[in-house]
């Protein structure tokens, strides 16, 4: 079956932040009639006006039969897909993030969130392992997808191979790590790559052979590991740079 062309976008900030992108064409817009007196939705209700999107004011019911979910807080849109950027133009970011079988979309969001925060706006996604820029991705995101480059047309090896002939220092999260995150950031290199790792299955062995620093965050508690968002937040604050 060929997919669609399609989507349908919910949540509140991934609405405002698909308008100020202006990244996709927005076909259309329903709106939770009982949120019509709401001064976050009479905003975002002007802004919608500004870019002449057609709006329907619906039933709860409707907004969860449209976006398959009950965090739509009230907005869908109908949207183009994510506008993903080839890889060849990603490698102009002096801080890149390698996701690396990260199969839970709402981990995923999370991280993209931080990283947007954080200025690795440059994003190599695998084709496989990792899920797409999926709706449940940019709502756990606040839409903060919609701002950055994210790549999605190589695997994982590929792409920190492509980062290695390009200059870039190669830095990995793995729990069994020995670099830590202020001797890389004492290094100052000036293009760097992150590779976050998922919770069932971590970065892989080609990458953490390649890697320049295996880097493992020092932990005092007794739980077993840190949530994939949660280390790479960590990391990325640490060895984030003002210029991107």
């Amino acid at each position: 079956m060929a997919k669609s062309s399609r989507e349908y976008i919910y949540g509140t900030n991934p609405a405002f932040e698909v308008l100020r992108a202006k990244r996709r064409t927005v076909y259309g817009a329903w709106l939770n009639q009982s949120s019509r007196q709401k001064p976050r939705m009479q905003k975002l209700v002007k802004l919608l006006e500004q870019h002449e999107v057609p709006i329907e004011w619906v039933e709860k019911g409707r907004l969860i039969q449209l976006s398959k979910s009950t965090e739509h807080q009230g907005v869908v849109l109908k949207t183009s897909l994510y506008p993903y950027t080839p890889k060849d133009e990603i490698f102009n970011h002096q801080r890149l993030l390698l996701l690396d079988n990260i199969e839970d979309p709402h981990n995923v969001g999370a991280v993209l969130r931080s990283a947007e925060v954080f200025g690795f706006h440059g994003v190599c996604m695998p084709t496989r392992g990792v899920p797409e820029v999926y709706p449940s991705v940019v709502k756990v995101s606040a839409g903060a997808t919609e701002f950055m480059q994210i790549a999605r047309d190589a695997s994982a090896n590929q792409y920190a191979r492509k980062a290695q002939e390009a200059g870039y220092q190669i830095t990995a999260l793995d729990m069994n790590g020995q670099a830590t995150l202020d001797a890389v950031k004492e290094t100052d290199p000036e293009k760097l790559m992150l590779v976050i790792g998922g919770e069932d299955k971590s970065v892989g062995q080609f990458i953490l052979n390649m890697a320049d620093h295996v880097i493992g965050i020092a932990q005092f508690g007794r739980v077993n590991s840190l949530n994939a968002s949660v280390a790479a937040g960590i990391a990325m604050h640490a060895l984030g740079k003002a210029k991107v």
